[in-house]
């Protein structure tokens, strides 16, 4: 099938560039604007509780605006919030703002001055013993994704001019403000990636492949895949909402994998004309062997990626979407744009290059290279080499036993960022007034049973009061204002700083609750408790389905059973060490000061997306090492000279690969936000740990005390891969000067095995 697919590409190679060029530029013009319709959204989960809480009482009441911008005024010491010199600059500025932005500014709800459009509450909005007082103002939109757009419109228009001047500090919280923050740092790296990443790449690709065209091709596939998964993203967000953290994931994926791809392509490309064989040829064995390896590495990244489907968040599944359509296009536009493009160019791919970086070895050079001297070494000693790495391995998995989970908060910006700053600088101040306070929703006629269960919910740990030393409770029910809402009424109260939700809503739980009510348990802290519960109890199944799908796809390529078993205990050694290093740096807090974050628990749902794209990058390097070995194997070696000859050829490239998305994980390494900072350092130790300790040392050393072993599978299997397996091709000799020669490869226990080649003898040509 590849072998037909090469010589189609190469028949219709400028057809096949010109098409798919045009549609993937296409896409990319159509997802231009895709920040725009990415929402902050879908870190809860929809099934649960508090999910049909919020969404019961947002049908009732309407969205709740109270905490989308906060402006909070500090005045100098010694003078009154009342002053009229610095209130009436605050209060032409807050009336000015919805008339000046209609669009995006609502109204002011409240505010501790008497505003056009807003309460006035000196008692609620204002704290005069510590100079503070604050503006609730409300931006228009129904989804999160319209919200965060307006509100990015305006962001700026809330400084008073002249107040400063005055002495008054003016700082913005709020929802918006946090969610806008947020998406603004993404940006960032984003900016980061392109003006460090890019050039370092085209750089590195330079001295890998010694000329400008060759290490050009890379580069190309990688932004012709990022331009196609925009569109593609960016037509998802017409049905469903999509997290912004998509942007940063689909370039990170998308260029890293691409570039990848992209190496193994043209390497492999060159390696044939060096061989001898002609351009139509090489295209035809390149897709064969790399193009081969490529889609079936694809499929297990997709499979490893799917698996963040099987969880309802819309965070999780708003990855999923754009990562495999990322992975998709990586893998496609390597098996037709860039073979077509090799058609085109044939041994010009070397041009404009370097004689002495550019040269391409032989198989023979390359197997008795540094890699096949290494792998051999390896070989001689793999007890002593495979015992120390998984003790190793294992001691960097030890951390883990701390690891813990929390939600998503203005927290994730570093320390001395001005929104995180204000947000908690307001939460400080005003600590009845934060914006998740646990909330209880209740559909009923029974009105006196909801005064008796309040009576108990009162009785709940950890509820916060304003008097000091008077326990904390709920306020009073408020009744759904819509006629056709009626029964439905709603309380909440505010959680003590520090102390754990999950005692307070379990309490709130467990409360026995008559036939004629539901009470349901609201607020983000529950929406973020039932979101970590869900999450974590969904895991082990996705692990399960992963796991299956996985070893399922590298039997159907390498027909062994050993070896995917031996693939899944290698990537679970490497995804155990780095989670238990971005433990022992995220959750302990070693190197916070350096990196200018917060120790804190990690979110569960990158957790989650952490998991899927390490174990699923874990699997690419295994499949393009196995692939060369069984490749080895199919025409004639021992499986000590298929490890040695497929560490050799695979070895260089997989660290050049490695190299080049570690350039690339390292430009978002530096970001601000902790979030992607998980993400950078997690494929940072991963890759280093997969490029050199697991596939160079430990998957030697391990296959070679299998042995023979390593090709085992049960008879029934064995069968069923003849009839539906993809077998690994067994390259002929295609050059013309050799038809006539023969590929004898001769083994033994005590001598490599030597490939003789001998004239064919007419008889025997004749029995054939």
């Amino acid at each position: 099938m590849f072998a037909r697919w090469g010589d189609l590409v190469h028949r219709f190679r400028f057809l096949v560039v010109a098409l798919l060029g045009a549609a993937l530029l296409a896409l990319g013009a159509y997802g231009a604007d895709l920040k725009e319709h990415l929402s902050s959204s879908g870190l809860d989960d929809p099934t649960s509780e508090s999910a049909k809480a919020a969404q019961l009482a947002d049908a009732a009441y309407g969205r709740e605006h109270g905490s989308d911008v906060i402006v909070m005024y500090t005045f100098p010491a010694g003078v009154n919030l009342d002053d009229p010199a610095r209130s009436t600059k605050i209060v032409e500025n807050l009336n000015r703002l919805p008339e000046q932005y209609p669009d995006q500014i609502a109204k002011v709800n409240g505010a501790f001055w008497p505003t056009k459009t807003g309460q006035s509450n000196p008692s609620f909005f204002g704290k005069p013993d510590k100079n503070r007082a604050f503006a609730s103002i409300a931006i228009r939109g129904n989804t999160d994704t319209e919200m965060v757009n307006n509100y990015r419109k305006v962001k700026g228009v809330f400084a008073v001019p002249g107040l400063a001047d005055l002495g008054v500090d003016v700082q913005v919280a709020g929802l918006q403000p946090v969610a806008g923050t947020l998406n603004d740092t993404l940006d960032d790296d984003l900016h980061r990636m392109e003006i460090l990443a890019l050039p370092a790449v085209a750089v590195l690709l330079f001295f890998i492949f010694g000329g400008l065209v060759a290490a050009a091709l890379p580069l190309l596939m990688g932004g012709l895949t990022i331009l196609g998964a925009n569109g593609i993203v960016r037509t998802i967000t017409e049905f469903t909402e999509v997290n912004s953290f998509v942007s940063s994931v689909v370039t990170l994926i998308g260029l890293g994998l691409a570039i990848d791809y992209g190496l193994f392509i043209v390497s492999r490309f060159r390696e044939e004309l060096a061989e001898g064989y002609d351009t139509r040829t090489a295209v035809r064995r390149t897709v064969m062997t790399a193009g081969r390896t490529v889609v079936f590495s694809a499929a297990m990244i997709i499979a490893s990626l799917g698996g963040m489907l099987l969880f309802p968040q819309g965070f999780l599944r708003s990855m999923a979407y754009g990562s495999i359509a990322t992975v998709t296009l990586a893998a496609l536009t390597a098996i037709t744009v860039l073979p077509a493009i090799l058609s085109i160019l044939g041994p010009r791919v070397d041009m404009l290059g370097i004689t002495r970086f550019r040269k391409t070895k032989t198989a023979e050079e390359v197997e008795e290279g540094f890699w096949g001297r290494s792998t051999r070494w390896v070989m001689k000693y793999p007890m002593r080499i495979a015992v120390p790495i998984c003790i190793l391995l294992l001691l960097l998995i030890i951390p883990i036993k701390n690891i813990a989970f929390g939600g998503f908060s203005e927290t994730y910006l570093p320390p001395d960022n001005e929104t995180r700053h204000a947000q908690q600088e307001f939460d400080e101040t005003f600590p009845l007034r934060k914006s998740d306070p646990v909330q209880l929703v209740f559909r009923t006629e029974n009105t006196a049973a909801i005064g008796a269960i309040l009576k108990q919910a009162n009785q709940a740990p950890g509820l916060a009061s304003a008097i000091k030393g008077k326990p904390g409770e709920f306020t009073v029910p408020t009744p759904a204002p819509a006629p056709n809402t009626a029964g439905i009424y709603r309380s909440e109260a505010t959680l003590v700083e520090g102390q754990n939700p999950n005692l307070t809503i379990d309490y709130l739980r467990s409360i026995d609750i008559p036939d004629d009510v539901t009470m349901l348990v609201g607020g983000q802290p529950a929406i973020q408790k039932d979101s970590i519960d869900g999450l974590l109890g969904r895991i082990p199944f996705m692990v399960a389905v992963v796991l299956l799908l996985t070893t399922l796809l590298m039997f159907l390529t390498f027909g062994s059973l050993v070896l995917p078993i031996k693939a899944a205990l290698m990537s679970a050694l490497g995804l155990g060490s780095t989670l238990g290093i971005l433990t022992w740096i995220f959750v302990d807090g070693h190197g916070a000061g350096l990196l200018n974050f917060t120790p804190q628990p990690i979110s569960a749902p990158v957790l989650v997306l952490i998991i899927a794209i390490i174990y699923g990058l874990s699997t690419d390097y295994e499949v393009f090492l196995l692939s060369r070995m069984v490749e080895a194997r199919a025409k004639g070696a021992t499986t000590t000279e298929a490890i040695r000859i497929g560490t050799a050829h695979t070895g260089r490239i997989i660290t050049a690969a490695a190299l080049i998305l570690l350039v690339v994980t390292g430009a978002f390494a530096f970001s601000d936000l902790v979030m992607m900072q998980y993400v950078a350092y997690g494929m940072i130790a991963a890759l280093f740990i997969d490029a050199t300790i697991l596939r160079m040392l430990l998957v030697p050393a391990v296959m070679k005390l299998l042995g023979d072993d390593s090709w085992w599978a049960p008879a029934w299997m064995k069968r069923l891969h003849e009839r539906v397996g993809m077998n690994e091709p067994i390259l002929a000799d295609e050059h013309p000067a050799t038809l006539n020669m023969a590929d004898l490869v001769e083994t033994t226990p005590i001598t490599d095995p030597v490939t003789v080649k001998l004239p064919i003898i007419a008889a025997e040509q004749a029995n054939r």
